[in-house]
């Protein structure tokens, strides 16, 4: 490489306007031929890039899970509707706002509500829920993570009190996506959602799964140009991880190493970007999240969900959800944070350029005065 590694932002700019074959050289030299110590000099840059933004503070989100029933038959997920060995359960309202109120009492400002994508939750039920969060918990973020809805359903969310949209774009070269979704899915219609998110004012979340079936260096080139594109407020990226009960079962054995590189080249690329550390990487590494964190990140979402349910959200194999990621050893992990140097942050952690941060307050108009 080239590449002078001692100037962040020269590598960014360059990382800005770099050529598909330029950015899959540069992720096939660190997968492939980096050395060592070029792979920590990597990784110490995207530590400086951060905190040239968020000064060393990690964001803590709580993470709800509301629902394992999904309607789509994505050939990865262990939620796929097809599946007839996996156990579904949905969290009603009280059970939502239960989980909010253990979360806010232990310090959490920010909410993510995950789920498959469940017909159950209409917008009217949605909107109830948001609603009900926000007027509890003014000073709280709402972050929702339930898939494709139309354009009027996110104006509605968003009126409702929302603040923030998670939805990863999983690959963005048409060919793979058609290798990994069933047809009646479309990574055109997936692209359309998310500028629909930003163009309505949400902070938006993209992403993709590292190493996941016929990847290659062109296709994650394609991942950082779409990225670059979009320019979202929050980027979620981890290891490709095989469920028993899909067609990709054994597929390989995830290590951390390549979900850490990318996140590092990310967090490069767009430095002012909210990035996890996410669970599949504490799942395929017991130091993952912390090598996250060491290589860039700075999110973390602890799970609120009830601990009867953990288990049940099978998104993948051998899912974390009772050790440090889980909010009963919250202390814990914030001194694990700490002991890297950094500042375990519980408040809402918007992202760096948020104009007017926190303004979405609810209005409760889509909800309007239909009965319960």
């Amino acid at each position: 490489m080239n590449i002078d590694l001692s100037d962040v932002k020269k590598i960014s700019q360059w990382m800005e306007s770099a050529g598909k074959k330029e950015l899959s050289d540069i992720i096939r030299f660190y997968y492939e031929k980096a050395s060592e110590s070029e792979y920590s000099a990597l990784h110490q840059l995207a530590c400086k890039a951060r905190d040239m933004y968020y000064h060393g503070r990690v964001y803590f989100r709580g993470l709800i899970e509301i629902s394992s029933y999904c309607r789509n038959d994505c050939y990865y997920c262990g939620l796929q509707r097809s599946n007839l060995h996996t156990s579904r359960y949905r969290l009603s309202e009280e059970q939502i706002l239960g989980c909010c109120k253990k979360g806010y009492e232990i310090g959490f400002r920010t909410f993510v509500l995950q789920g498959g994508e469940d017909a159950y939750y209409t917008d009217l039920r949605l909107c109830r829920i948001i609603f009900k969060i926000k007027e509890k918990y003014p000073d709280c973020a709402v972050t929702l993570s339930v898939g494709e809805r139309s354009r009027e359903s996110y104006k509605k969310l968003f009126d409702a009190g929302a603040d923030r949209y998670l939805l990863r774009h999983e690959t963005a070269n048409e060919e793979h996506y058609r290798k990994l979704h069933p047809l009646e899915m479309s990574l055109e219609n997936r692209k359309r959602c998310l500028y629909y998110l930003k163009e309505i004012g949400f902070q938006v979340g993209a992403g993709f799964m590292v190493d996941s079936p016929f990847q290659n260096y062109e296709i994650l080139a394609e991942d950082f140009i779409f990225l670059r594109e979009l320019e979202p407020h929050m980027i979620g990226i981890g290891p490709f991880i095989p469920h028993k009960d899909t067609r990709f079962a054994g597929y390989y054995h995830p290590s951390s190493r390549h979900a850490l590189i990318l996140l590092s080249l990310i967090r490069i690329m767009l430095p002012k970007t909210l990035l996890p550390a996410t669970t599949a990487l504490g799942t395929v590494d017991k130091l993952g999240q912390r090598k996250g964190f060491a290589a860039g990140a700075n999110v973390i979402m602890p799970n609120l969900s009830p601990l009867e349910h953990r288990a049940d959200y099978s998104l993948y194999d051998n899912k974390l959800y009772t050790g440090l990621e889980a909010s009963e050893h919250l202390t814990a992990l914030a001194r694990n944070i700490e002991s890297m140097g950094l500042v375990p942050d519980f408040s809402r952690g918007d992202y760096v350029d948020l104009k007017n941060a926190g303004t979405s307050l609810s209005s409760g108009k889509a909800c309007g005065k239909e009965k319960k």
